[in-house]
């Protein structure tokens, strides 16, 4: 569910009126916010508190509480004297005492080595408006600390600076590299361009603040919601019921595409995986394939009608030298196909064919250019909101579901609630990407998961997977490679049933 900052509010009054307090509520989100701490940056070191007037800073405080006990090291910021704070976080600074080392300026300190992360504890959901001089100033010092000393900005409930109802950014403000949401997700956090502030979404669930009316037409993904869809496994199932893949990839000079959707398709669980590829490709392909792949030639791509799959993966690497035989394809199978690649470019060029399967199960995902090429023959559709636009076209299909990629994806089908996935970090802005994600949905939809389901299961699992490899190595965003996502997809697995955010 997706609220406005106006009923969050009118959510913590009822919540007063019912005689919880602001210290109960600021308990929860500091621990909550700790956890988020521990998740993206497990390894202890400097904590940075930028710390305004009000609660919010009492919310970061407490969260610096829980984390001296890891063995981070303390510092603050502070926007004014600790007199003029608010009383909760005025006592929460008390509190920590001598723990916590007041700085004059953050970037020219010397750290000790190790991971920096800021937590922007300035403004709330109640700011609205520029902010005010000191606090623009050290919105902008966090921000000079995470380009300079690369530290990870933490943002609590929205970043300082971003109007939480519309999106809209004012000077100077927060980039955030996770904004761990309090309690409901606010609107303005999935605006087009508020990404760039936002960064991952990480949602602490509030008990006391968990009933609030808002848009129940819009979500973003959580392992609470996703961990339903995937299937749970029978004890006496065996491959044919963890179902049969066929993908159509790759040609001479792509062949990396093929194969690492094979590999998605693999560790996400298909229970056989057959690469359908013409005979000039099978001598180049099948020895840099993983074993459990089968491999076997076609004349005509059209004989994949005639055989036996549970889905399809059409696209990856595939080229266009037989666009007519996928064309029909893809007007015709009457099992779930995932569309990515070429075969989007192909369909870019046919519409009709799209027209008159518009009750089969297909799940497009493109990115956005390969958006732009679909949209060409509707021009009225330009300037949308990328939320709009994937509601908008798929409103015409009943049987696609639409995955548009992107550094916040959304996912629509007609009737269903539309999806804002909130995993995945700058570190995936890399080729292959795409790639994995189409074999990894090709494996959910073969288990009789639907489209629908299957998107936002394959869009946060590969989104985590990116992540898990960065924590489990202790690794840069910029190594991550699209095989690295392959290679912790089980992690992600993990992660979704047992709970993460």
């Amino acid at each position: 569910m997706i609220i406005t900052c106006q009923q969050m509010q009118q959510c913590e009054e009822a919540a007063f009126a019912r005689g919880i307090t602001a210290a109960a509520l600021m308990e929860e989100a500091g621990r909550g916010i700790a956890a988020v701490v521990r998740q993206f940056a497990p390894r202890p070191g400097s904590l940075v508190l930028f710390l305004g007037k009000g609660n919010n800073g009492g919310d970061a405080l407490v969260a610096a509480r829980e984390l001296l006990a890891d063995g981070w090291r303390l510092y603050a910021r502070l926007c004014c004297a600790p007199a003029a704070m608010k009383e909760l976080p005025r006592t929460h600074l008390q509190m920590l005492g001598s723990h916590v080392r007041i700085l004059e300026d953050a970037t020219s300190f010397d750290f000790p080595p190790g991971p920096i992360v800021s937590l922007d504890g300035l403004l709330g959901i109640g700011a609205h408006g520029p902010m005010k001089l000191e606090l623009e100033l050290l919105a902008r010092e966090m921000n000079a600390l995470r380009t300079l000393r690369h530290a990870v900005t933490v943002a609590m409930d929205i970043p300082s600076g971003l109007n939480g109802t519309s999106g809209k950014a004012c000077e100077g403000t927060v980039e955030a590299d996770i904004t761990a949401v309090v309690a409901q997700i606010k609107a303005g956090l999935l605006a087009d361009g508020a990404d760039h502030f936002v960064g991952r979404i990480a949602l602490v669930p509030l008990r006391e603040l968990s009933q609030v009316e808002g848009d129940a037409k819009s979500a973003v993904l959580t392992p609470r919601m996703l961990r339903p869809w995937l299937p749970r496994r029978a004890n006496g199932m065996h491959k044919g019921d963890a179902g049969r893949v066929g993908i159509l990839a790759g040609s001479p000079g792509f062949l990396g595409a093929a194969e690492l959707c094979c590999r998605g398709t693999i560790r996400a669980g298909a229970g056989l995986v057959t690469l359908l590829v013409t005979e000039e490709v099978y001598p180049i392909i099948s020895p840099r394939l993983p074993a459990e792949v089968m491999v076997q030639t076609v004349k005509d791509y059209r004989d994949t009608l005639e055989m036996d799959f549970d889905a399809l993966a059409i696209g990856p690497g595939l080229g266009f030298l037989h666009e007519q035989q996928i064309l029909e394809i893809l007007g015709r199978a009457d099992i779930p196909v995932i569309v990515d690649a070429d075969a989007l470019t192909m369909l870019s060029r046919h519409p009709e064919v799209m027209k008159n399967a518009a009750s089969l199960p297909r799940l497009m995902t493109p990115h956005p250019g390969e958006m732009a090429r679909l949209m060409r023959h509707y021009p009225s559709w330009h300037g949308m909101s990328r939320h709009l636009l994937v509601e908008s076209y798929v409103a015409r299909s009943p049987g696609l579901t639409l995955l548009l990629k992107g550094t916040r994806t959304v996912i629509g089908t007609r009737g269903e609630t539309t999806l804002f996935n909130s995993t995945g970090h700058p570190g995936m802005a890399s080729g292959g990407m795409g790639d994995v994600l189409t074999g990894v949905c090709a494996a959910l939809a073969a288990q009789n998961v639907p489209l629908h389901h299957t998107a936002g299961l394959g869009a946060w699992l590969c989104g985590r997977a990116a992540e898990r490899h960065l924590t489990i190595h202790s690794s840069a965003a910029e190594s991550l490679g699209a095989s690295d996502v392959t290679a912790h997809l089980g992690h992600a697995l993990q992660d979704l049933k047992e709970g993460a955010f």
